[in-house]
């Protein structure tokens, strides 16, 4: 497909390697008043009439979770793709709807659009335990802070907070192959196998989990400035500041260093599963060299390039487990130019369509 331009991108092995120690070093440093995965840019702030609202009840204690549906042009059922947020999602709209168009381009290509909302700082995962702190119960008041897509301070102060994932346990990876699934078949008779998934940075690593663990719903899986190699020194301890900095979430009631749950999570580590299902993955990281319409504010620079740096040097990593188990089932776009922030993820989602077209349904 765009494999010339791709090789002509590529960097030495060194290259990468430098990149990964210096994008770790960054993000480690990045004060708690920058926001974290999903960040930079500026809002739309949109919201899309066409759609619907669907709730779903959770059947693991989560309580009824919205997702908003956007149908396809043609109205078939049979093609459906999920897209996930970034850390910062907000529990009343997807940052893919209120900060892009990616979906009328989507139902366009006769695709029907799933956006869970909610989730803020989940990895859409199944969480050990609520997210508390020293093992003190969550207090009352609300962590569902700001917007998925832009920078309006830490969320440390709420750690001992309480709502999503701290008055219960996350139960997202469950919600989504389970109650969301089976809803969606039954109530508008959506396909429930050979479906597509995508997500940016926090949740291009959770669309990659998923379809390595429910290859019979997940056919197609995409991730855009991902962390896909989180077991890599430092990458803990920068995820541990990140999920603070978005809602106060404690990264250890999430999975405990090297626990068996911890490990199932990193692309890094289950690649073999990837190959041998032969998921069809799109992966892609931008340079952090801001391109054109990057530079919309000083902060946007500050937060976007070493965000987007860790996460080129987790995705390269990736790509060179992928290469070393003999796996040929992706395609990867590493642009000349862009940083962490929507106008990057929405230009890939453009570039991507044709491919998770050929690959659902």
């Amino acid at each position: 497909m765009m494999r010339g331009a791709q090789d002509r991108r590529r960097r030495s092995s060194g290259g990468w390697v430098r990149k990964s120690v210096l994008g770790m070093a960054l993000a480690l440093l990045l004060p708690f008043g920058a926001s974290v995965a999903g960040v930079a840019g500026s809002a739309n702030a949109a919201f899309d009439p066409t759609a619907m609202d669907f709730w779903v009840d959770s059947s693991t204690g989560m309580g009824p979770i919205k997702s908003r549906i956007f149908r396809a042009a043609d109205g078939n059922t049979d093609r459906v793709v999920y897209a996930l947020d970034g850390m910062r999602a907000r529990d009343d709209i997807s940052g893919w709807e209120s900060d892009t168009d990616v979906a009328r381009a989507l139902t366009a290509a006769n695709i029907n659009v799933v956006m869970p909302v909610g989730g803020m700082s989940s990895f859409y995962a199944d969480w050990a335990a609520p997210s508390t702190v020293l093992g003190i119960p969550a207090g009352t008041g609300s962590s569902s802070g700001s917007s998925s897509g832009s920078a309006s301070g830490s969320g440390e102060l709420q750690m001992m907070s309480g709502g999503p994932g701290k008055s219960y346990r996350y139960t997202w990876e469950t919600f989504l192959t389970k109650d969301l699934r089976n809803a969606l078949s039954a109530r508008l008779g959506f396909n429930p196998n050979r479906n597509g998934v995508f997500g940016l940075s926090m949740g291009g690593s959770a669309a990659l989990t998923l379809a390595a663990y429910h290859p019979d719903q997940f056919s197609f899986a995409g991730s855009f400035s991902g962390y896909l190699n989180i077991s890599a020194p430092g990458m803990r301890e920068a995820m541990r500041l990140a999920m603070a900095d978005a809602g106060g979430f404690n990264v250890d009631s999430m999975a405990l260093p090297w626990s068996p749950q911890w490990l199932r999570m990193d692309p890094f580590v289950f690649a073999p599963r990837l190959k041998a299902n032969n998921t069809r993955l799109w992966i892609s990281a931008a340079s952090a060299i801001p391109g054109p319409g990057d530079v919309t504010s000083v902060m946007s620079v500050i937060q976007g390039m070493p965000l987007e740096a860790l996460a080129l040097a987790n995705t390269r990593a990736f790509q060179v487990r992928m290469a070393a188990i003999g796996a040929n089932n992706v395609d990867y776009d590493f642009p000349a130019s862009g940083v962490h922030n929507w106008a990057n993820w929405a230009a890939e989602v453009y570039r991507m369509i044709p491919d998770l077209s050929s690959n659902i349904g």
